[in-house]
Formats: structure tokens, C-alpha cells, sequence
């Protein structure tokens, strides 16, 4: 069974089907609502029912409150269709967004080779090429009852059927440590995808700056790619921090690439490198290079954050004291269940 879903003030109808999530159907269409964690927590994805009735699913209580249930409120990621439905939500546009409708793919496992002690890059060809904005992630089906895992795409758009996921492994992690310690190259998977809202404002044409830690690295390089592959004109410096050097990949990649593109600046930071390691580069963490680099005046710049809850926190009070602020700061909008409970600053509107 399957009922038709009109998403005002699009003015737009779609088909739903029996037990397919509001949120799931528009992306389908390629319809962006705005979301984020997808686990009914953060309410980002709160719209309002003015027509039919909805089944509301494992919203929560603190995002979604009683009052706002009986004035016919809802959230898109959880809440699923009873009958004809007509639901009015913020959509803003965006001239850089291509909208692109989700798909589901079949794919094998080509290859996985050991990033870092604690991240696995995972290629994956699929049956048909995703078209993808550099910047989006994909679902990835795991067996056993483990269910779907979101991990940014960390390849270019370009990369012809195959795509790149980085996977960092997460202590008592289900998904992560399957595919760090089971899956295989020709194992057949299903990835669905491109989602999310997180891409270059390039129409801006303005200097790009990317922060990233940890495996947050894949979608600024993916975005990183792709502009140097169109011929990108203004500035673009990466910032990008780890731990120790064994864990900083892509290293020598982006060394390569700054020597080849002059508008491409590369700027690695260690936390905790032992000294005397010959490590020469920046000490400290990715916002403390990032004031460096700059002198603490960010003006000018679109920012793209990638990384920890509290790396992104740090980087954002940076950017904001060297006169950077929310308009131009864009960060990664797909979270775990864990880091939608998160305390976010309250200095900063998630974009």
C-alpha cells in the first residue's frame, strides 16, 4: 500500500509507502529536509502535519514533546504515513545544491587496506555510478542483523563507479569492528546513498578552509579533490590533525598535491607526537594550527569542519575569535545516536 505525500511550500507530491519514513521518501525523490542525527533525537527534522494522519515511530519525547504531537507536529526521520499526507517544512534553497535523489546500489568489496592502526579504507564497486556531491555519505548494509552505518564518501565524484569509505573502528562498535575484523574483498554489499547537506559553496568563489581530525579527513578530501580536478581558482588550505604520526593518512597525498597546486595549502598538526620523533611540522591541535596559519584572522574564508564533537566545538570558537562566523562555518550534518545527546555550542547554529 502507498499514499501520496504533497511537501508544501514546494507544492510538491510524492508517493509514500506503507511503513517508509516521511524523511526517507523526500530524499527519494530528491527532496532535501533538512535533518540530522535520524535517530529521532535532535528534531532537526521536525515538520508539521496539516493534512492526514502519522504513526510517529521512536521519536523521542524530549525532541518531540506531547503538546507539539497533539498541534500535529512530527519528526521526518521516524514518523510514517496512515493515510494522504500534506506536511509543511523549511526548506531553503541553495544554489550549489544539486539535489540529488537517493538510490540503493549493490556493490563489491574490491579492496581494504589498513589507513592507520585504527582506520580501514573500504573500496566498494558498485553496480551502476553514484552521482554524489564531493562532501555527501552513503549507507552501508552490514549482515548479520547489524543493520546500516553512515560514512562519508571519501572518493571524488569522479571515481567511476567506485567509491572510497574510511572506517575508523569504534571500541564495543558492532559495524566498525565487522568490517575491520570480518569483512573481505568480494564480499557483495548494498550501499544506499548520497545523503547530507554538506558540500562547497562554490559558487561563492571565495577561499575555502577545511579543519579535520580522525577519519573526518574523508569528506574534505573527497571535496578537496574534486575542486583541484575543476580547476578551483581561490585558496584552499586543509588543516588537518591526529594524534601521532602513524595515524596522520594521506599524508604524503596531500604533500604531493600542495607541490602540484599553488592555490593548495596543506597544514598537518600531532597532538601527542613523542618528541624526537623527526616529526617537524605543527605540535597541537587542529584549531591551535589553524590560528597559526592564519594569524587568528579568518575573514574572507568559507570553513568546513570535520571531526570529534569537541574538535569541532574547539574550531568553532577559533573561527569565531578570529573574526569567522556562522554564515561562512558549515559542519557535517550526519551524527551517531551518541553524539545527538551532545551538548552543541550555544554559539553556533548547526547549518
Amino acid at each position: 500500500m502507498s499514499y501520496e505525500l504533497t511537501i508544501e511550500p514546494l507544492g510538491q507530491t510524492i508517493e509514500i509507502e506503507e511503513g517508509q519514513t516521511i524523511l526517507d521518501a523526500a530524499l527519494r525523490a530528491g527532496i532535501y529536509l533538512p535533518h540530522a542525527c535520524c535517530h529521532g533525537l535532535c528534531a532537526t527534522c521536525k515538520v508539521q502535519v496539516s493534512d492526514g494522519e502519522v504513526e510517529h515511530g521512536e521519536a523521542s519525547s524530549f525532541a518531540l514533546m506531547d503538546f507539539e504531537r497533539d498541534e500535529g507536529k512530527c519528526l521526518a526521520c521516524c514518523a510514517t504515513a496512515q493515510s494522504d499526507l500534506v506536511i509543511e517544512a523549511e526548506i531553503e534553497e541553495d544554489p550549489d545544491a544539486e539535489n540529488l535523489p537517493v538510490r540503493d546500489f549493490d556493490g563489491t568489496v574490491t579492496r581494504i587496506e589498513s589507513l592507520t592502526p585504527t582506520i580501514k579504507g573500504v573500496w566498494v564497486k558498485l553496480d551502476a555510478p553514484m552521482r554524489f556531491q564531493a562532501g555527501q555519505y552513503a549507507n552501508l548494509e552490514l549482515p548479520g542483523g547489524i543493520g546500516s552505518r553512515a560514512f562519508s564518501i571519501a572518493s571524488a565524484p569522479s571515481s567511476d563507479g567506485e567509491v572510497e569509505l574510511n572506517i575508523r573502528i569504534v571500541p564495543g562498535g558492532q559495524g566498525t569492528t565487522y568490517v575491520h575484523e570480518k569483512m573481505q574483498a568480494g564480499e557483495k554489499v548494498r550501499i544506499s546513498g548520497p545523503y547530507g547537506r554538506f558540500f562547497v559553496k562554490k559558487s561563492a568563489q571565495v577561499p575555502v578552509l577545511f579543519m579535520a581530525g580522525g577519519s573526518g579527513l574523508s569528506s574534505p578530501r573527497s571535496m578537496i579533490l574534486d575542486l583541484l580536478e575543476e580547476g578551483f581558482e581561490p585558496p584552499i588550505t586543509l588543516v588537518y590533525g591526529q594524534r601521532t604520526r602513524d595515524e596522520l593518512y594521506y599524508h604524503d597525498d596531500f604533500l604531493a598535491l600542495a607541490e602540484k597546486h599553488p592555490n593548495f595549502r596543506y597544514v598537518p598538526a600531532l597532538s601527542n607526537e613523542a618528541e624526537g620523533s623527526g616529526w617537524s611540522g605543527f605540535r597541537g591541535f587542529v584549531h591551535e594550527a589553524a590560528k597559526a596559519a592564519f594569524d587568528n584572522d579568518f575573514r574572507g574564508n568559507k570553513a568546513y569542519l570535520c571531526g570529534p564533537p569537541l574538535m569541532i566545538e574547539a574550531c568553532i570558537t577559533t573561527l569565531m575569535q578570529g573574526r569567522l562566523f556562522e554564515r561562512d562555518i558549515y559542519t557535517e550534518k550526519f551524527i551517531s545516536a551518541a553524539d545527538a545527546q551532545q551538548v552543541r555550542s550555544p554559539l553556533f547554529k548547526a547549518i
